[in-house]
């Protein structure tokens, strides 16, 4: 099904065009929420058809900045490399995967 990755700030751009849906992971290693969040990634990731592109703000702080992240966990879901969904915060996985679906059913694209 769909991968984990860690991607860097320079890797970024061509990330979000690496597989149909992407879903870009802003994190840290001190954050909480982000370490409770990391193992329902693995799991959606398992689960479809996604790339999972994990960015840590700590060592990779460009893309962050430039999309006004202010506070991590920071969700970011592209289509063919077009920002479609963005969300803050950890999420238990069934509504992770409810938000996701969401956007893969729209008619908007």
């Amino acid at each position: 099904m769909g991968e984990v990755k860690a991607v860097t700030d320079s890797e970024y751009e061509n990330s979000i065009k690496e597989s149909e849906w992407v879903l870009v992971d802003f994190w840290a290693p001190w954050c909480g929420p982000c370490k409770a969040l990391a193992p329902v990634l693995e799991q959606v990731a398992n689960e479809r058809e996604i790339l999972i592109a994990k960015v840590d703000t700590d060592s990779n702080p460009a893309n962050a900045g430039k999309l006004g992240v202010r506070g991590i966990p920071a969700l970011f879901l592209y289509h063919n490399g077009n920002l479609v969904g963005k969300q803050s915060g950890a999420m238990p996985k069934p509504a992770l995967l409810n938000w996701i679906d969401q956007h893969m059913t729209a008619d908007d694209f």
